[in-house]
């Protein structure tokens, strides 16, 4: 092997472990801040950051090897490898905003359904008109809210108009809530037994169970309600009592 091939495989695998590391802390922050699970599989953008990641983590070693040669001047190979790390961190920062555009930051309560929010779909210029307490998006997983029914004949119509349009209540800070009595007096009312789910699906009895267990809470205990979110839609499991959250399932629930 002569010192030149030497070399060059010696920076494209020092390379090739700092861009893991780098990688790595990424991921953390994705995984287990911005999109805890289930949202991690339902609300997608992951699947997009995994491949421009993982783009980026083959070709920056790649070129390192191509380009990196001992024989140059160190201030040419300074400019060489500042190119490939600049290239690498623009790619890094496209994926990394692609995700975060993304991101789920509500669980929202929709009449009869639940919905996984995602930031981009959020309608921000009605953010001053939200609950003082939800006037900013989550960084770190989705907010359980309730949504409010239009009252009044103006706003319901003006609702249809923004629903039409892709625009849920979901979707709209102007009628959102804080979780509340109301939002589990609504749960209650529209959840329905996972029992009859279990009915309903039996070729998906085995996942629904397992689901329920990870509750800690017999299956007679839990209601569900289905859930929309942006890659695949599930249902959530309520808590007969509280009429809270306290798990998912991985089962249609419509």
């Amino acid at each position: 092997m002569t010192p030149t091939l030497r070399g060059r495989l010696k920076a494209s695998g020092l390379h090739l472990i700092s861009t893991l590391c780098v990688a790595a802390l990424a991921a953390a922050m994705v995984f287990f801040i911005w999109y805890p699970w289930p949202y991690s599989e339902v609300s997608g953008g992951v699947g997009l950051f995994v491949i421009l990641v993982g783009v980026d983590v083959v070709l920056g070693p790649a070129i390192t090897l191509v380009v990196f040669d001992n024989r140059k001047r160190a201030i040419e190979l300074w400019r060489d490898m500042a190119v490939v790390v600049a290239l690498q961190l623009v790619g890094l920062s496209f994926g990394l905003h692609t995700v975060y555009q993304a991101r789920p930051v509500a669980l929202a309560l929709e009449d009869e359904r639940f919905r996984a929010v995602i930031a981009a779909s959020v309608l921000e210029e009605e953010l001053p008109r939200a609950p003082e307490s939800l006037r900013r998006l989550s960084l770190t997983g989705p907010t359980l809210i309730n949504t409010r029914v239009p009252t009044q004949s103006d706003e319901k119509i003006e609702a249809i108009m923004a629903a039409t349009a892709g625009a849920d209540l979901g979707m709209r800070p102007s009628f959102w809530q804080e979780w509340g009595g109301a939002g589990r007096v609504q749960a209650l009312k529209v959840g329905k037994p996972l029992a009859d789910l279990l009915s309903n699906r039996p070729a998906q009895a085995e996942v629904l169970r397992a689901a329920a267990a990870k509750t800690g809470k017999p299956i007679e205990q839990l209601l569900y309600i289905p859930l929309i979110a942006r890659r695949y839609d599930w249902s959530v499991l309520i808590d007969k009592t509280t009429g809270d959250p306290v798990g998912f399932a991985p089962v249609d629930g419509f």
